[in-house]
């Protein structure tokens, strides 16, 4: 039987979580975070206090991957601590808008870089339109551009882990290596920002701020995870996933700290406040507008590593949900010769190109943003009902109860504070996690039907 094929060793399993966390997001999220606290110590704490929250996150999925070392990461863990509808829920969520929406998003960032070196490729104008129902699907050079990159990827990624692990390798190296370069560059140049005025402590009871923006923080960490979607492919994975895990998390987190204190060394915090482009703005105040077109060569880097790493991990959920039935079972075939989940991957490449056309992707990372923290949480939780199935394992998770307790207590606060503090966005994305019910609901029903006609 065609299965795939154990081929990734721990330092490319960590390249992946590096890659899958390190996006465009770390150069704008900053903006979106300080607009919510009141002062830079706060805003460097609460990075601080995410990369925690992710590396206590990773060493739970540590031992659940060493425990059920299989391609799907959550999906597994939640079939076997919750039943089928939550797992269900997190690949549903996973495919309409976690992996594919942030492809698709990744996808048309790049374009508006290109085109300070291919003037068109990221113009927005139509070229032409049609409907599909409630849809509008937009033709333009940006979406065009934008398509092609997607579909790029995904055909490297199918034909096979040798040239999908060469490009995401050499696409990370470039670019930890650029990121650690402007922050050492950064901080040998920098002249400190213009004192301010003191800012006002953070009033009494302010906790749901840090919560609130705990929200875009964990949401850049996401992908911390990644080397667990991809287990069933990991060389030795008892040994190897927890040293990817460990490796790639505690290395963004080094990084994201270090790229905020270098935006606040250079910027004041008031300048940072609803700051698009927080990363460009750091480059233009130490280099000067010269170092506009260098950044944005960086940028371009930065997000390719991105949507590949995503290309290569998402597909792996769906893999795992068709082998179970509970997704299109051509999403199931292995590639004969590459041992690629080919089809899961053009499909997820398919989905990413109609988000682009649609132009959604951006409402459904808004609305889906807070399910991430929803399920990471839910998938550590089931740590402790599968530890109390009493199976061996070669690995445990240090810290246990406390870290992974801590973990899921955050991560459902977040989820609370959520649906009390933006409750528009928190129950539009429960709607679009709802929609995936009546689908798993046909699943069922066609998997007992193939099962009474077998």
């Amino acid at each position: 039987m065609i299965g795939l094929e154990r081929r990734l060793g721990p330092l490319d399993a960590a390249v992946i979580v590096v890659s899958n966390v390190i996006g465009i997001g770390i150069f704008t999220t900053p903006g979106v975070v300080a607009a919510m606290l009141p002062n830079s110590a706060a805003m460097l704490g609460v990075w601080a206090a995410g990369g925690a929250l992710a590396f206590a996150g990773a060493l739970a999925y540590s031992e659940l991957a060493t425990r059920r070392p299989q391609a799907g990461g959550e999906y597994v863990y939640l079939r076997e601590s919750f039943g089928g509808l939550a797992a269900f829920l997190t690949g549903w969520t996973s495919f309409v808008a976690g992996f594919a929406g942030a492809i698709a998003a990744g996808a048309v960032g790049v374009t508006a870089y290109l085109d300070r070196f291919i003037p068109g490729a990221g113009r927005a104008a139509a070229i032409a339109a049609f409907h599909a129902g409630p849809l509008t699907l937009t033709i333009s050079s940006r979406s065009l551009v934008a398509m092609a990159l997607i579909i790029a990827l995904a055909l490297i990624h199918a034909r096979g882990l040798g040239p999908g692990r060469w490009m995401q390798n050499a696409l990370t190296l470039v670019k930890v290596a650029a990121l650690a370069l402007f922050v050492i560059i950064g901080f040998l140049v920098a002249q400190p920002a213009a004192p301010q005025p003191a800012a006002a402590p953070a009033p009494p009871g302010a906790w749901h701020l840090w919560l609130l923006a705990l929200v875009p923080v964990m949401f850049s960490y996401s992908g911390w995870n990644a080397a667990v979607y991809v287990a069933e492919e990991i060389r030795e994975p008892e040994r190897n996933v927890p040293r990817a895990l460990a490796l790639g998390t505690a290395t963004v987190a080094v990084l994201y700290l270090a790229l905020n204190a270098l935006y606040l060394r250079v910027l004041p915090h008031s300048a940072l406040v609803g700051a698009i482009s927080v990363g460009a703005l750091a480059a233009d105040r130490l280099f000067g507008s010269a170092a506009g077109g260098v950044f944005a060569a960086l940028a371009i880097v930065v997000v390719l590593g991105s949507m590949s790493a995503m290309t290569l991990a998402g597909p792996r959920v769906y893999f795992a949900m068709a082998r179970d039935d509970a997704f299109f079972r051509s999403a199931a075939r292995v590639h004969p010769r590459y041992h690629t989940p080919a089809v899961a991957i053009l499909a997820q490449a398919g989905w990413s190109c109609l988000l682009v056309l649609s132009g959604t992707f951006d409402g459904l990372l808004t609305y889906t943003g807070f399910a991430v923290i929803l399920f990471s949480a839910l998938a550590v939780l089931s740590l402790f009902v599968i530890r109390r199935q009493g199976e061996p394992t070669t690995f445990r998770a240090w810290g246990y109860p406390w870290a992974p307790a801590l973990f899921c207590l955050v991560g459902f606060a977040i989820v609370a504070n959520t649906v009390a503090e933006a409750p528009g966005v928190a129950f539009a994305g429960l709607g679009v996690m709802a929609a995936g019910i009546p689908v798993y609901a046909w699943t069922r029903w066609r998997a007992r039907s193939a099962a009474r006609t077998a």
